[in-house]
């Protein structure tokens, strides 16, 4: 989420180490980028009291990570290496909602309703996730700039593949959580339901 809120998170230039100038590549995160990383990163404090998981429960990172693609997704680049970087980090990003989502302590209670609670180990993966997405924009923003410039140069990536990457890192990461929450959610209520019959 660059400076303009135009492009998530980077404003990288990856031609620097070929002279061509960086241009307003130096601008850093906006205020809406902070928020936006922030209200990711702090979702799994919500769950920490076990609570009922609800479909509102399961629906609201998806929600916030909509609002981010329809902000910063203005295209898919495909030259060089980019796709190959967007689907790299499209599957960790799975992994990590994968992992955090097995994670989640949840069972049945009196009424039939699935309860959660995210863990520690839920918990770790995902600030894991979107904490260092988060770390990773920050050093960009910062001091990392010509370094990553550098390793785009070598490795034929351009600068909206970035964006793009970073992006499909947390729709991975939210879409595979929530969908996995809400297979184990129905299995749960399935096995209660006949057990209560």
């Amino acid at each position: 989420m660059g400076g303009g809120g135009r492009d998530l998170h980077l404003k990288i230039n990856p031609g620097a180490d070929v002279g061509m100038r960086g241009g307003g590549h130096d601008v850093g995160m906006t205020t809406t980028d902070y928020l936006i990383d922030s209200v990711l990163v702090l979702l799994v404090l919500f769950q920490v009291r076990e609570r009922t998981l609800t479909i509102k429960t399961l629906v609201r990172p998806l929600l916030i990570v909509a609002i981010a693609v329809a902000n910063y997704l203005h295209g898919i680049p495909t030259a060089g290496n980019d796709l190959v970087l967007v689907a790299v980090l499209a599957l960790l990003g799975g992994a990590i909602g994968v992992a955090s989502a097995q994670t989640v302590l949840m069972r049945v209670g009196g009424g039939g309703d699935v309860l959660a609670r995210a863990g520690w180990a839920s918990g770790f993966f995902w600030v894991l996730g979107m904490g260092s997405r988060f770390a990773f924009i920050y050093w960009i923003s910062h001091s990392g700039a010509s370094s990553i410039a550098h390793f785009s140069a070598q490795h034929a990536v351009s600068a909206g593949a970035w964006t793009v990457a970073l992006l499909a890192m947390a729709v991975c990461e939210v879409a595979s959580r929530s969908a996995l929450m809400a297979v184990r959610r129905q299995r749960l209520r399935a096995g209660g339901a006949f057990q209560l019959a």
